[in-house]
């Protein structure tokens, strides 16, 4: 039976040994670090691209185990500016071991093509001289190779990892089966990981999901999306407002392609016209449903400060167990879902703001400044002098 424990996380490789799939991308890696044993490489940085679920930080970690080194990490959640990565990263990166030993330290940079969102006043300058200057090995991770500067590519070795393959993935369900005594009829794995299009961890979520419960799992048990979002967040829904089963309701974010983050707005958003009765009044029913989600965000945001995803099952239970309990009156008649209000005012705004982000990612490049400060200071200033020439040859002749 299955444990209260995530599985992606439970049966996370601890070796590159382990690593499912992508053995060109292991090999490279293997052979850089067999460099840092042997002198300082000239290129002293790996950055791992791809998708997410397919083991880029898996792979970091299970390097960094085979090879005795200790790790110091910087995820999206964590500040890094100038100043915060000199002091965590930056220090560590130029020390050597008092002892003389040649153990190193494996700085490892999460989600590093979301710099210019987590990280301003100078925090890609920093990173780029620190992969530049370090006597210790750097791993920069990041879904978008070219969301990461340029210059800190210049001084890495671009490792691709690629989309695991169906045949890969069984091997591993067909060990986690064993491990925890589901057996499985005929074509069961084939088909879970034939759902998870190449991302591993949704397979491992999937098939955690769908063994819930039960002791055998056949192919009618298995419903799994086709990981169309709109489609299955209006499955979902209901079995949280309109459903009587607790364990139904909580198993049902699995097979979502959606974090608990984005779901958490859309329970937030039909929460009040799903359960405000016919007078129009709010109710005990409301309370204790956004009672509820308030428990759930307390633990997304602590997912975010601690990088422990292991509380999204807790932060899940609630906003969908939680949710469902709190239901004692529904209002008659159907209600129909709607996407939250929120996605909808920003959608309006994306265009201009990606315009706006661009140009001031560009400008800061240029002039070693923030995109914040761009965007808060450069640009005002350059539209200026743009909308009236006279402005700027006035401005610069000063």
């Amino acid at each position: 039976m299955m444990t209260i424990d995530e599985w992606a996380e439970k049966y996370r490789p601890r070796s590159l040994s382990e690593i499912v799939g992508n053995k060109k991308a292991i090999e490279t890696m293997s052979r850089w670090a067999d460099e840092w044993i042997r002198d300082i490489p000239e290129k002293k940085a790996l950055l791992l691209t791809g998708k997410a679920g397919i083991g880029k930080t898996s792979a970091a970690h299970a390097l960094a185990a085979d090879f005795g080194w200790d790790i110091i990490e910087l995820n999206a959640s964590d500040k890094r500016t100038a100043d915060a990565v000199e002091r965590i990263a930056g220090s560590a990166s130029t020390m050597h071991s008092l002892d003389g030993s040649t153990s190193k330290r494996l700085i490892i940079l999460d989600e590093a093509d979301n710099l210019h969102g987590t990280s301003d006043r100078g925090g890609t300058r920093a990173i780029g001289k620190m992969v530049k200057e370090t006597n210790q090995p750097i791993i920069l991770i990041a879904n978008d190779m070219y969301g990461v500067a340029s210059t800190i590519r210049s001084y890495s070795v671009e490792v691709k990892f690629n989309s695991i393959q169906t045949r890969s993935m069984i091997p591993l369900l067909k060990r986690i089966a064993v491990n925890e005594n589901i057996k499985c009829g005929v074509g069961v794995l084939e088909k879970i990981a034939e759902g998870a299009d190449g991302d591993l961890r949704s397979a491992l979520n999937d098939f955690q999901a769908v063994s819930m419960g039960r002791d055998e799992v056949n192919l009618e048990d298995i419903v799994i999306s086709a990981r169309d979002t709109q489609a299955s967040i209006f499955k979902v829904l209901p079995k949280i407002f309109k459903g009587h089963n607790i364990v139904e309701a909580y198993r049902s974010v699995y097979s979502l392609d959606e974090s608990p983050e984005d779901l958490i707005h859309w329970i937030d958003e039909n929460l009040i016209y799903q359960y405000m009765t016919d007078d129009k009044k709010i109710n005990e029913d409301i309370i204790n449903g956004l009672f509820c989600l308030s428990r759930s965000d307390i633990y997304l945001g602590r997912v975010k400060k601690r990088q422990n995803y292991g509380l999204w099952k807790y932060a899940s239970m609630m906003m969908t167990a939680g949710v469902l309990v709190s239901g004692s009156k529904r209002k008659s008649g159907f209600v129909r879902y709607q996407p939250p209000s929120m996605w909808r005012r920003l959608g309006q705004l994306r265009t201009k703001r990606n315009l706006r982000d661009n140009v001031s990612v560009k400008i800061g490049e240029h002039c070693n400044e923030s995109m914040r400060y761009s965007r808060s200071n450069l640009i005002p200033l350059y539209s200026h002098f743009i909308k009236n020439e006279n402005n700027a040859i006035d401005a610069i002749s000063r």
